[in-house]
């Protein structure tokens, strides 16, 4: 990879290597952009190694229905993403949209369920997409080896999930292909808006680019004021166990279990308040591993391979915010939770607009912070 000249200006410089990054640069280097990502490296919280890996479009969206809209496009642009990839890298992301589940122990579970729904559908402007409450004689023929508490499941079609780690790869393969200037051990210190462009000061020296972009998770919420932005956020630490390899049982990708295409399954769906990765909640653990075996008790005969803590990137609301600066033209941001289902949004219809200067408010519009200003008046 050749790095721009130190006197070289970037057309656009994204602060944040993880995944919205990684694909906002992307997505602008196929835009023509001359691009460089300025990244912490391997010092940085990374929720995009810590995520659980699912293209969840089901009941995304319940009080801004333009989400809803927002990741069903992304879910649907997801196989040209892989496609793209896999021509430009070699590299396959293993993406498959079989349709997911939202599994329930009890009837009470179902009711809640079925009237959550309900109220996202109800919606005005909400996504048209089709979501079913499936009983367990109806689910047993999707999923097999279900335990006897299993009372149904929510399902729709629209789901699926990916190799988040074969997809940062195969990214990061892509900057070498499009010339993305990469550099780890740059951790942004300030940023300064200077004759049309921006001096953006790093622990490794300062870097010049026409356009800036904040993609540095709930960092952002540091670096958004000295743009003239906001971008309030709150973090939540989440838990993910995995368990040793095993044969194909379970093509669907459920909310909280997944079998990955190397064998092993993953389990998670934790919400703890906390922004300390090396903290490990053992109790929840046990809680998570017992509904899992709950769902498929084959499970409670697999070993226990790895478990690991992420931070995961939250705006106080939930939702994603993408802005750009009226203080400082140019500089714009973007931050959100679903990363991983955002991805193919971020690449094909986010990083257009920022390549143009501005962002299409009929499209994003709803998902500036200026929201926030409202809540509070």
């Amino acid at each position: 990879m050749t790095p721009h000249g130190a006197g070289e200006e970037a057309d656009a410089a994204v602060v944040g290597g993880g995944l919205v990054g990684a694909c906002i640069a992307w997505g602008l280097a196929r835009q023509g952009q001359r691009v460089v990502v300025l990244d912490e490296g391997d010092m940085a919280v990374r929720a995009s190694r810590g995520n659980f890996a699912l293209v969840w479009v089901q009941g995304k969206g319940l009080g801004l229905p333009p989400y809803s809209r927002w990741t069903l496009a992304s879910s649907e642009a997801w196989p040209t993403l892989q496609a793209e990839l896999a021509e430009e890298t070699g590299e396959t992301v293993c993406f498959e949209r079989p349709g997911g589940f939202h599994v329930c122990l009890s009837e009470n579970e179902m009711a809640a369920r079925a009237a959550l729904l309900a109220r996202f559908h109800a919606q005005p402007g909400v996504a048209g997409y089709r979501t079913e409450m499936l009983d367990r004689t109806q689910l047993g023929r999707y999923l097999p080896h279900l335990g006897p508490r299993v009372a149904g499941a929510s399902y729709s079609p629209v789901d699926g999930h990916v190799n988040s780690l074969r997809l940062f790869r195969a990214l990061h393969k892509a900057f070498e292909r499009r010339r993305v200037s990469y550099r780890p051990s740059h951790a942004v210190r300030g940023i300064e808006q200077r004759a049309g462009g921006f001096t953006i000061a790093t622990t490794a020296g300062p870097v010049r680019a026409a356009k800036v972009v904040l993609a540095a998770g709930n960092a952002n919420a540091t670096l958004a004021p000295m743009v003239g932005l906001t971008a309030p956020m709150k973090p939540e630490r989440g838990q993910i166990i995995v368990t040793e390899r095993v044969r194909p049982f379970l093509r669907y990708p459920l909310s909280t279990v997944r079998q990955t295409d190397e064998g092993t399954v993953m389990i998670g769906d934790s919400r703890e308040e906390g922004t300390d990765p090396a903290l490990m909640n053992r109790p929840i653990n046990s809680v998570m591993a017992a509904r899992a075996v709950e769902i498929f008790p084959m499970l409670g005969a697999l070993q226990v391979v790895r478990s690991w803590r992420a931070i995961r990137v939250m705006p106080a609301d939930g939702f994603p915010i993408y802005d750009q600066s009226l203080a400082c033209p140019g500089a714009f941001l973007a931050t959100c939770h679903s990363g991983v289902t955002l991805a193919a949004a971020h690449a094909y219809r986010l990083a257009p607009m920022i390549a143009r200067g501005q962002l299409d408010a009929e499209e994003v519009g709803a998902f500036s912070a200026r929201r926030f200003d409202v809540q509070t008046q």
